[in-house]
């Protein structure tokens, strides 16, 4: 993975700019158009046609993020992310989910195998490119190094390591981004939109829906009862308060 420099105003952009990106979609020609489309926006990019291939690349080098088709031959998109999310190597590797299925059923099972996003096709490609600076921007180091503490969790952003107690939490790039939010803005409510707006970022076109399942993914990370902190507030958002 690129080093940065967690003290330089330029760190996210750079971590951004020496992203290495793993295509994984079967269709040759549509391999072909996002390879193209992103290395046209400054990323690096490593193709693989089926999952067998894919995790293969992944064992042997430093991924940043993952486009991911839903539908492959072998394992589907959604069984490679659950393994993905269940292996301590790669918990926090940041996943868009490609489909064309656009149900909101389905985009929440995208959600839930683990995805931090999910695009269906056909798309723009200045969407997708959109799509993926802003993951990457979740998954960059914060720019506020100071380590936080709330209750029972302390959370290191220049290091993104968690403790609950004294358990380590392993959480994904979106979780982390939404847990350092709120303990930096602890007792204030949030609407699921302005959640939107300040972890996933303006102009990205996200549905209200994400927010609730990425919400749950956070509390279900804890190995104790703080998940209290994180708050349902009927009819207004998410609050996180002792």
């Amino acid at each position: 993975m690129f080093k940065y420099d967690t003290k330089s105003d330029n760190c996210k952009r750079l971590y951004i700019m020496a992203a290495k990106i793993l295509i994984v979609e079967d269709d040759l020609a549509v391999r072909e158009m996002l390879s193209f489309t992103l290395k046209n926006s400054g990323f690096n990019t490593l193709e693989a046609s089926d999952s067998e291939s894919a995790l293969d690349l992944i064992k042997k080098h430093k991924i940043d993020l993952i486009l991911l088709d839903w539908m492959l031959p072998g394992k589907a998109g959604i069984d490679i992310s659950r393994a993905l999310r269940s292996s301590s190597e790669t918990k926090i590797l940041p996943i868009i989910m490609l489909t064309a299925k656009s149900e909101e059923s389905d985009k929440v099972l995208g959600l839930e195998s683990g995805a931090d996003d999910y695009i269906t096709k056909p798309f723009s490609p200045k969407e997708l490119v959109a799509r993926i600076k802003a993951l990457l921007r979740r998954s960059a180091p914060e720019a506020d190094t100071e380590v936080v503490n709330y209750g029972n969790v302390t959370l290191d952003p220049m290091t993104h390591k968690i403790k609950d107690g004294d358990k380590n939490i392993n959480l994904g790039p979106t979780e982390f981004k939404l847990l350092h939010f709120f303990m930096t803005h602890p007792e204030r409510v949030y609407s699921r939109a302005q959640l939107l707006d300040l972890v996933w970022g303006r102009n990205i076109y996200v549905e209200e829906r994400t927010v609730d399942v990425h919400i749950l993914r956070l509390r279900q990370s804890f190995k104790s009862d703080s998940s209290r902190y994180i708050e349902t507030v009927r009819g207004s958002g998410y609050r996180y308060s002792k």
